[in-house]
């Protein structure tokens, strides 16, 4: 496996992996797709990269800037991160994690969110923090990781493409 970041040829295929990895997911709206096209449209795409077997992608993850209400600056948010059903269990969404996540370390970015299975997330070094919160979350749900010292807290918001069709 090779994990590499997105390039233009790629985008059909990332569109295509995300759509079955998310197919039967029972949390899932199956917009997730549309997410990562909307981001990238909108050139909010921080991060996209897709790991590869044997020359085809089975896998993609994606970061974006999100908002703190404190006005924290450099904070990011993980997802959609999508894995090929028949690769799934076999390390390469955590490759993909550990990779951008080392990524916006390099950038120096002060952290990064996501909402997800907490005992999936926290192997990546993402816990869950009381100073934070993502509306219509369950806390137990919404882990960071912290990238930096700079203090930061309050109401996060992802980029308006998670959004999309949702009321706010």
């Amino acid at each position: 496996m090779i994990t590499r970041l997105e390039n233009p040829a790629d985008v059909a295929a990332i569109h295509d992996v995300t759509i079955s990895a998310f197919k039967d997911h029972p949390h899932s709206d199956q917009t997730e797709h549309l997410i990562v096209d909307r981001l990238r449209q909108a050139g909010t795409l921080s991060i996209s990269l897709i790991a590869e077997v044997d020359g085809d992608i089975v896998g993609h993850i994606a970061f974006s800037p999100v908002a703190l209400s404190d006005g924290s600056k450099d904070w990011f948010g993980l997802g959609p991160v999508s894995v090929l059903p028949a690769f799934q269990g076999q390390g390469i969404g955590g490759a993909l994690i550990r990779q951008g996540l080392d990524m916006l370390r390099h950038q120096a970015a002060a952290g990064c969110v996501v909402m997800g299975d907490p005992d999936f997330y926290q192997k990546f070094g993402f816990r869950n923090d009381p100073q934070f919160a993502l509306k219509d979350c369950a806390p137990q749900y919404f882990l960071v990781q912290p990238l930096s010292s700079n203090p930061a807290s309050g109401i996060v918001t992802f980029h308006p493409a998670f959004y999309a069709g949702v009321d706010q």
